[in-house]
């Protein structure tokens, strides 16, 4: 079963996993540098504003004791050192001569000048706006809690972000490769001669499209094996009746069974005749199929060409007895093979010959609109049933009302692909009160004036 496959050790799966993690930890990685420089930055700031803050009370508190004691003798900086021991800082205070009034304990010259990674803010000390001296407080470095705690968030998301890619990944790779595996199976199923084998599966987007079309694909070629088939069997039966009837009637000469005098010979001669249709409408048949590559397009005109067809057809129609109208008056300019298109329409009007019956009619008109030359034959036989009319252009085919009829049922299967080895379409209309008309179309030549 290709369902129970794990979807991530096939090599589409693996190479979905690799990239969903790639960009998971690319994503990480520079969510991280950006998460740390902005940290940084903003613990960085906070902390500088809040000793700022510091520096200014302890600055005020200073300057508190400094008007109480009315100078810096005998002031009591107790307060002031309060404030600066609460904040973990080192206080130095001095007067406006810059000579040292409160000694800062435990404070060091190179903590004093800033150096070893300290941190160090000044605030002047003030009495009735008159600057009396200044306060210098000491600050350590921090010790980081802020990165460490941003350290664990990035991690944390890095761990989310692999998970969520991990599983991301399978059910992509789950939605990608279950349609292609089913459908790779079902092609080598089908090629391995199981004509039945078909996807028939539900996929999004194109992934669908694919298993649908390999499914009308694989219906196509069914339908064509059969018809190929079919054609080979027809070709054969038609084939085998005047065989075995000029067989069997030279058999009965050679043995002296019948004599050999004109009315025997006709009717074999009649048989040869018979074989003679056959294998020249397979090739007609052949050559149209093939005609892409033998057409002679020249400028010509579709009404000329279907009022020749209809000249050199007209002693069959009066034989059969048919009514015919032409209303071939107006010009249709195209660009074709006169002879191929000839051909197509004498066809047209054999089968009219063939199955119309004495007294009916049959009209030719042409007509040139919408960049289409069009030419319609009708006539007003028995038509085709509704039933059998999707199939008129099948090889081989003849309908249940034609089998007492000769003929071989490929007239109409030529007459379509010479049409379309022109880029033109031919379609079938048998309305339910009897007759069938036959629409040409042909892309129309504008004439440059």
């Amino acid at each position: 079963m290709t369902g129970d496959r794990p979807y991530l050790s096939s090599p589409l799966g693996r190479r979905l996993l690799a990239a969903f993690l790639l960009v998971a930890l690319s994503s990480v990685a520079a969510l991280t540098v950006a998460a740390l420089v902005a940290t940084d930055r903003g613990l960085a700031s906070a902390q500088q504003q809040q000793r700022q803050q510091v520096a200014d009370r302890v600055a005020a508190a200073a300057a508190g004791a400094y008007a109480r004691a009315g100078g810096w003798p005998g002031a009591d900086l107790a307060e002031a050192s309060r404030l600066a021991d609460a904040a973990g800082a080192q206080l130095s205070v001095r007067d406006s001569q810059g000579l040292m009034v409160w000694p800062g304990r435990g404070m060091g010259p190179g903590m004093m000048g800033g150096r070893g990674g300290g941190t160090v803010l000044e605030a002047p000390v003030t009495d009735a706006g008159r600057r009396v001296g200044s306060v210098r407080l000491g600050f350590t470095t921090s010790s980081g809690s802020g990165r460490s705690v941003a350290w664990s968030w990035v991690a944390g998301a890095a761990v989310v972000a692999l998970l969520a890619a991990v599983a991301v990944s399978w059910y992509v790779a789950r939605r990608l490769t279950r349609p292609l595996i089913t459908v790779a199976t079902v092609a080598r199923r089908f090629a391995g001669g199981e004509r039945t084998a078909r996807a028939r599966l539900t996929a999004p987007g194109e992934l669908g499209e694919v298993a649908h079309a390999f499914d009308a694909m694989a219906d196509e070629v069914v339908r064509t094996d059969a018809t190929r088939r079919r054609l080979a069997a027809d070709v054969a039966h038609e084939l085998r009746t005047p065989l075995a009837g000029l067989q069997a009637g030279l058999e009965e000469l050679r043995d002296g069974l019948r004599p050999a005098d004109p009315a025997r010979l006709a009717a074999l001669h009649d048989q040869s005749l018979r074989l003679s249709r056959i294998v020249r409408d397979l090739a007609d048949l052949s050559a149209a199929e093939a005609a892409t590559v033998s057409l002679e397009p020249v400028d010509t005109d579709l009404t000329e060409i279907a009022r020749a067809a209809l000249a050199a057809q007209q002693p069959l129609l009066t034989a059969a007895g048919l009514q015919v109208t032409s209303e071939l008056s107006g010009p249709a300019p195209v660009r074709a093979d006169p002879d191929r298109l000839h051909q197509a329409v004498t066809n047209v009007l054999a089968n009219a010959v063939r199955y119309c019956r004495p007294g009916d009619r049959v009209r030719l008109a042409t007509s040139a609109r919408d960049d289409h030359a069009v030419l319609r034959i009708a006539d007003t036989g028995p038509g085709i049933p509704p039933d059998e009319l999707p199939h008129a252009f099948d090889r081989m085919w003849r309908g249940r009302d034609a089998q007492a009829i000769p003929g071989t049922g490929i007239g109409l299967t030529v007459v379509r692909e010479l049409v379309a080895a022109h880029g033109g379409s031919t379609t079938l209309d048998s309305p339910p009160g009897g007759g069938v008309t036959v629409t040409i179309q042909l892309p129309l030549r504008r004439t440059v004036r």
